[in-house]
């Protein structure tokens, strides 16, 4: 096939909904703090922030329903995230309401990216637990269409050499390309 792939597939897409916790804090700026807690797998979609549980002042509510997207190109990453503690990566962002002033805006399961969200944004990236059910759809696809690659390492042309003499890139085991 033209894609590389087995069966055409380069993405799929779960829908989670996600829990927002809201938790007193002793601090005299702010009242509360924030935070994704969880996700729920077949969440459907909800108009506006639902309650889900209450402890005294810690509410948990169901604040969204999102897509989470893995791409047949992210398995390396998603391999990566399954090794240790599993888990999907909230970017919450602000609302500017006083009422839900964050917000669940997109989900990853990539640790890559989500590195790379909270590095250039303003954006809070929080990493909650992945669910079994998760954990077994990212492994399936994971298991379909992961293809080790060798690592590429580049090395630099010495200037008595001719440009054909040496790769720029060479696998990290010094085996040369061919």
């Amino acid at each position: 096939m033209k894609d590389g792939s087995r069966d055409g597939e380069r993405s799929a897409v779960m829908m989670l909904g996600v829990v927002v916790e809201r938790r007193p804090l002793a601090h005299p700026w702010q009242q509360w703090r924030w935070r994704a807690v969880s996700v729920i797998p077949g969440a459907g979609p909800v108009a506006g922030w639902r309650e889900l549980r209450r402890e005294g002042e810690v509410v948990e509510f169901h604040a969204g329903t999102l897509p989470l997207e893995i791409h047949r190109t992210e398995t390396e990453a998603y391999k990566y995230n399954l090794s240790g503690r599993p888990a999907v990566y909230v970017v919450m962002r602000e609302t500017g309401d006083d009422a839900f002033p964050w917000a669940p805006a997109e989900l990853s399961a990539s640790p890559w990216d989500a590195q790379a969200h909270g590095e250039v944004s303003e954006d809070r990236v929080e990493a909650v637990p992945m669910p079994e059910p998760v954990i077994a759809w990212v492994k399936d696809f994971v298991d379909r269409h992961h293809v080790d690659r060798p690592f590429l390492k580049r090395r630099r042309k010495g200037r008595d050499k001719a440009a054909h003499d040496l790769a720029e890139f060479v696998p990290v085991s010094g085996e040369e390309p061919r």
